[in-house]
């Protein structure tokens, strides 16, 4: 029974990248001390996220998938499995992409393909979901937004993902926000989408979000492990920190999936309109 120990990061990362690195080296060295196999840290770890929704945000700076900010990524994670968020430059286009490392290389990436409000004024979008093998196990990788659309997860499960680290710059309510981001409708949206997203493809969900705040946007943390019954086995509540908890990965889908198995059961002659409806 090979079990994976496995951690969430909420935190906070702004335009300064040396800063951001920096915290990235102190939360890779922590993780490391406490045995972490896989460490997922934020939507737009390096350089930031966006300080407002409105489409007129100053973008944050453009990193090349083979450039030496992912290089200095590639060898801070060294034998551990790290998936951060950066903004993706690729000729004149630029994405919201998160990139996975370990041992050495780059394993896998994925640009965030649904954006809400005006963040297609700062973005290209990507155009699919594929996963990937790493040496935890076959992962794939989601973006914040991407969450909320029940064809994102079940597209990885569908290609074999057995953990899906889904990376977040996540913001409380913009209107009649409360004081308290515990009792904010945005906190319990993000949570409900994670532990749906979990239960309904039966796999182990890790979810990073941003900590604190950034231009007119405030983050409600809430970094988890999700287990593939839906039940969180560690979170950081509303509060930075490193959520960590340890899983037989393979184990685990096999119990949930052994009578009730909701990709095995699925009938997709019964939905041919979630191949061409549009609304």
């Amino acid at each position: 029974m090979t079990r994976i120990r496995m951690a969430a990061v909420a935190e906070a990362f702004d335009r300064d990248l040396e800063g951001d690195f920096a915290r990235v080296e102190t939360l890779i060295a922590a993780a490391r001390a406490d045995g972490v196999q896989l460490l997922a840290l934020p939507e737009a770890a390096l350089g930031g996220y966006l300080a407002d929704l409105d489409g007129a945000a100053e973008q944050p700076p453009a990193l090349r998938l083979d450039g030496p900010e992912i290089a200095r990524l590639v060898d801070l994670a060294g034998d551990m499995v790290v998936c951060a968020g950066f903004c993706e430059a690729d000729g004149d286009r630029r994405y919201n992409s998160v990139v996975c490392v370990g041992g050495g290389e780059v394993l896998g990436n994925h640009r965030k393909v649904h954006q809400p409000l005006r963040e297609n004024a700062s973005y290209d979008s990507g155009d699919g979901f594929a996963a990937f093998d790493t040496p935890v196990g076959r992962l794939g990788l989601l973006i914040c937004y991407d969450k909320a659309f029940p064809e994102s997860a079940r597209s990885l499960a569908l290609d074999g993902a057995e953990i899906i680290v889904c990376v977040s710059a996540w913001p409380g309510s913009r209107t009649d926000a409360p004081a308290d981001l515990a009792d904010d409708r945005w906190t319990r949206r993000f949570d409900l989408f994670d532990r749906a997203r979990a239960l309904e493809n039966q796999v182990v969900w890790l979810s990073a979000n941003q900590s604190g705040t950034f231009g007119s946007l405030r983050f409600v943390c809430s970094a988890k492990v999700v287990d593939p019954g839906g039940d969180v086995l560690a979170t950081t509540g509303t509060a930075p920190g490193m959520a960590v908890a340890e899983l037989a990965v393979t184990e685990a889908l096999t119990t949930a999936r052994r009578s009730m198995g909701h990709l095995r059961d699925r009938r997709p002659d019964a939905y041919p309109m979630l191949a061409s409806a549009t609304i």
